[in-house]
């Protein structure tokens, strides 16, 4: 079934690769529907730019990289965003859990998962702060 759900799954492994990888840019993937099927719509470094293409009437799957840490440790933190706009129809909504399963178990790592509906759900600060309040201590002085 999950062969089928995607357009190219190997474009999306690599896709996931590249935002893990620390010697690229690269720092979210964007996956949307195609009728029934994913594709990636979107890569890049901007965390905005990202947000720009969630909508009222899509539904996407985030993969998406943060640098966290203090002054003593700073290391890569990945979060998985599930989002399904407010206009969504109820049929779509439910089809976003039932694939869901299938794109995680290609974005397999990340530390935190967030399904979110409105965009106050997706500010870089609360997403973020949620990341690395997940990710166990912080050694350092603090901020």
């Amino acid at each position: 079934m999950s062969a089928q759900l995607f357009e190219d799954q190997e474009a999306v492994n690599a896709a996931y690769e590249d935002v893990r990888s620390d010697s690229t840019s690269t720092t979210w993937v964007i996956l949307e529907y195609n009728d029934k099927k994913l594709y990636i719509s979107a890569t890049g470094d901007d965390y905005d730019e990202c947000m720009k293409h969630l909508n009222d009437g899509n539904r996407a799957y985030v993969y998406i990289r943060f640098i966290t840490g203090d002054g003593m440790s700073k290391r890569a933190k990945f979060a998985f965003i599930s989002w399904i706009g407010p206009a969504v129809s109820p049929l779509k909504k439910a089809k976003v859990s039932t694939d869901k399963a299938f794109v995680k178990s290609i974005f397999s790592n990340f530390g935190k998962e967030f399904l979110c509906s409105e965009k106050a759900d997706l500010l870089e600060t609360k997403i973020r702060n949620m990341l690395e309040n997940a990710s166990g201590a912080a050694y350092g002085t603090g901020k």
